[in-house]
Formats: structure tokens, C-alpha cells, sequence
């Protein structure tokens, strides 16, 4: 690695490959990454061309440098703003049982009725 990369730090790499399992990124003329197809984006990424190209010039942080291996785990998603999710409705739920007892007399006949209702049906 010709430059002194540590963790946390925020560079512009460009991408230099396309694999399903995320992009590789140069960050120098002898150094690059890999930013797994988790770290591209909140939210899912079912194919890594939807959000880069070759060629394009991305920043990323740097999260993880194995010295031993010679790799350089990367991410954009972290320098996003994270996406707000939808508030919940705060009204308490109702429980299971409570929601069929609601509904209880709607759809629950005895067996002694049915079955009188399926035989006339039947003799159609």
C-alpha cells in the first residue's frame, strides 16, 4: 500500500470492478478495496449496477484494513444520511383473541347449522 490509509478515513476511490457480491474501488494507483453490496446503500441491493458503474468516481470510508491479507473493506452507505422509517401508529393493538372475538359471531356457525346449510346446497 503506497499510502498510509487508517480506519475512519474518508477518501474518493474510483470503481474499478463490479462483482455480485459488491464493487472494488482504487483509492490509488496500487491500492483498492472492496465495498460489499451491504455497504453500498441503506435499504436492499439486489444488483450492484443499479447504484455504480466502472469508472465512477465514489468517497467512501474506510472501515477495516486486514494488513496480513492485503484488504480494504470500504463503505458509502455510512456517509448517507440514514433513511427515517415510518412512525408506528402508537395506538395499543389489540391482542389476538380480542380481534376474533370481535368478529366471532360473524363467521363461526355450530356444525349442526352448517352441516343443515351444505345439505341443501348439495341437493342443487
Amino acid at each position: 500500500m503506497t499510502q498510509n490509509y487508517k480506519v475512519g478515513d474518508v477518501v474518493t476511490g474510483k470503481v474499478t470492478g463490479i462483482q455480485p457480491y459488491g464493487a472494488f474501488v482504487s483509492l490509488d494507483e496500487q491500492t483498492q478495496g472492496l465495498v460489499h453490496i451491504s455497504e453500498i446503500t441503506y435499504g436492499y441491493v439486489k444488483e450492484v449496477e443499479e447504484f455504480l458503474t466502472v469508472g465512477q468516481e465514489v468517497e467512501v470510508k474506510i472501515l477495516e484494513i486486514d494488513d496480513e491479507a492485503g484488504k480494504i473493506s470500504l463503505s458509502i452507505r455510512v456517509l448517507q444520511e440514514k433513511p427515517t422509517l415510518p412512525k408506528r401508529d402508537d395506538r395499543p393493538r389489540k391482542s389476538l383473541q380480542d380481534r376474533v372475538d370481535e368478529h366471532d359471531e360473524e363467521g363461526f356457525n355450530t356444525l349442526k347449522e352448517k352441516l343443515a346449510d351444505w345439505i341443501k346446497k348439495s341437493a342443487l
